[in-house]
């Protein structure tokens, strides 16, 4: 990735788990990811690369004081989709039924934050960028190729994202993928969303990452020795092959094998 990302488009990810390190060493192995504790002035947030670019941010669950959170918050990997105008989104955000759930702050240099909730309660972060863009590698092995947000209520969260953000919604023309909707930007796909029905019952709605894994079922198998569990065994769709994992701190996660004409 070149260049600032799109409004609309997810360009940043996150993990929050109470084990920091073993995290790291879990995607280190998995994904070939570099990365290490960041400095007390970060909270120690670590920005994890591959081949030298940045890919994905893990950080230990801890209130803003530093202390343990008690109750400790789910452990799940959070997308951030890009504004050019986080103020003025997150009132968009509000007029359309919206939750901000965490307030923006200024991350140094490198952009602003806020962590919002969409009528359906699917949880998403907003990045306006500084001098951090997001992503510096995609759509290659262990790196992001894909977000997908799981819903109750797609018809809601069509005109929600749609009217916070410039992006619009269509369903796929694949032909083995009837009913799953795309959402664009300027004409071009950039995440998906599928029904909660299609998933175990009692799921809430949510945002999971994909990454790119030149071979899905070893990436299930090396995951499983690592203490991962699996969520849906390697199977072949209508866009690659795909698993869908969780880590050993419960981070639910997707490997997909993309077919080549799938990706742009």
């Amino acid at each position: 990735m070149n260049g600032p990302y799109k409004p609309g488009t997810p360009c940043w990810i996150d993990l929050m788990v109470p084990d920091q390190q073993a995290a790291l060493d879990f995607y280190a192995d998995l994904f070939g990811w570099q990365g290490e504790i960041g400095p007390p002035e970060t909270g120690g947030y670590s920005v994890c690369t591959l081949k030298g670019k940045p890919v994905a941010g893990i950080m230990k669950a801890m209130n803003p004081d530093g202390s343990v959170p008690d109750p400790m918050p789910p452990t799940v990997w959070t997308t951030y989709l890009a504004t050019d105008a986080i103020d003025a989104t997150l009132k968009s955000v509000t007029d359309a039924g919206g939750t901000v759930v965490m307030v923006p702050m200024d991350v140094m240099d490198l952009g602003r934050m806020a962590v919002i909730a969409d009528p359906t309660g699917a949880v998403i972060g907003l990045w306006q960028a500084g001098t951090f863009d997001g992503a510096g590698i995609v759509n290659e092995h262990g790196a992001l190729i894909w977000n997908e947000l799981s819903t109750g209520d797609v018809p809601a969260a069509r005109a929600f994202y749609s009217a916070v953000l410039p992006v619009t919604t269509a369903l796929s023309e694949m032909p083995e993928a009837a009913g799953y909707t795309e959402f664009q930007v300027d004409g071009r796909a950039v995440a998906g969303m599928m029904d909660l029905g299609n998933l175990p019952p009692g799921t809430p709605p949510n945002w999971i990452p994909y990454f790119s894994a030149d071979d899905v079922d070893e990436i299930q198998a090396s995951a499983t020795r690592a203490g991962a569990s699996v969520m849906a065994p390697a199977f072949d769709m209508a866009a690659g092959r795909m698993a869908v994992l969780a880590d050993p701190q419960g981070a639910v996660f997707a490997v997909i094998k993309a077919r080549p004409e799938i990706i742009d």
